[in-house]
C-alpha cells in the first residue's frame, strides 16, 4: 500500500480513513511510512493521521521535545483534527506523546506507547553521529530492530543521508539530548487515560525494565511484550502489534449511555 501524502498550510501528512481518530507520532529517525501496517489495517474503523515532524527542518532553537509538542498542538489545530483521540507514539514519538497529554488532557482518550523514550533510552542521538561511515549507521540501524533483515538498505541509505548533512546533525543531537533531559518520571502519574504499552522483548534501546517502569508509573497502563521484537515493534511484528491495539482500542471504546 503507498501512502498518500497530503499538504495543507505548510504541513505534510497521512491523512486515511474516517471515524474516530488515531494520531500517530514516528521517532527521531522515524518516517510515515513506519505504521504503514497500521494504517493498512485500521483505516477502514478509524481516521488515522500521521503528521511528519520537521526534525530535519525545524529552528536550531526549538528542535527539543517542547518544540515539537508545540508543532503537534500547531498541527492539530491547522488540520482541524476532532478531539477527543486516541495518541500513538514510538520512541521519540511516545515522548511527545507523553508531554502532549500532559498539556492537553481533554484532546487525548486514550495513549498507546511502542519503545517510547521519557524514562531512559540508550540512543545514537547524543553520541553519533560518524560522518561518512557507512558500516557504523549499517549497525546502528540493525540495533533498532530483533532481526538485522529489516535495516533494508533503503532504510540504511535514507538515515545515512541524514547523518552526512550538518544541519540535520544538529537537529537530531539537540532533540535527543532533550529527550534525555526530559525525564518523565515525576509527570506520569498525573496522566489518567487507558494506555497501551507494547513493547519489543528484544528491545536494546529502551528496554524491557524500561516498559515496566512506564507500566508502574503510569496509572491506567497495561503491558504487553512481542518476542523477536525490537525497538520498533509495528513495522517488525505488525500483525501481533496491531491485535494487540484492536484489542485494548475495543475494550476501552466509550460506551453509549443507554436510554432507560
Amino acid at each position: 500500500m503507498e501512502l498518500q501524502i497530503k499538504e495543507h498550510n505548510g504541513y505534510q501528512y497521512i491523512d486515511e480513513g474516517n471515524g474516530e481518530v488515531l494520531l500517530l507520532l514516528h521517532g527521531l529517525f522515524g518516517a510515515l511510512s513506519n505504521w504503514q501496517d497500521v494504517v493498512a489495517t485500521f483505516r477502514e474503523q478509524y481516521r488515522v493521521v500521521i503528521p511528519l515532524l520537521p526534525i530535519y527542518e525545524m529552528p536550531l532553537l526549538s528542535a527539543d521535545v517542547p518544540g515539537l509538542v508545540k508543532f503537534v498542538e500547531r498541527f492539530v489545530a491547522a488540520v482541524a483534527v476532532p478531539g477527543p483521540y486516541t495518541l500513538l507514539g514510538n520512541s521519540l514519538g511516545g515522548h511527545i506523546a507523553l508531554v502532549y497529554t500532559l498539556r492537553n488532557p481533554r484532546q487525548v482518550s486514550r495513549l498507546v506507547l511502542t519503545g517510547s523514550s521519557g524514562l531512559f533510552e540508550d540512543s545514537m542521538g547524543g553520541s553519533f553521529p560518524k560522518r561518512g561511515n557507512y558500516d557504523f549507521v549499517q549497525e546502528r540501524v540493525a540495533y533498532t530492530f530483533y532481526d538485522p533483515a529489516v535495516a533494508t538498505k533503503e532504510l540504511v541509505d535514507e538515515v545515512f543521508s541524514i547523518t552526512n548533512s550538518n544541519a540535520k546533525c544538529l537537529r537530531i543531537i539537540n532533540i535527543a539530548r532533550s529527550a534525555q533531559r526530559h525525564n518523565m518520571g515525576k509527570d506520569l502519574s498525573k496522566i489518567k487515560v487507558p494506555t497501551l504499552l507494547i513493547w519489543g522483548l528484544n528491545d536494546t534501546i529502551t528496554p524491557p525494565p524500561v516498559a515496566h517502569e512506564f507500566n508502574r508509573l503510569l496509572p491506567k497502563s497495561e503491558l504487553h511484550f512481542l518476542d523477536h521484537c525490537g525497538h520498533a515493534p509495528m513495522m517488525e511484528r505488525p500483525a501481533a502489534f496491531n491485535a494487540r491495539l484492536r484489542q485494548f482500542l475495543q475494550r476501552t471504546a466509550t460506551q453509549p449511555v443507554s436510554a432507560t
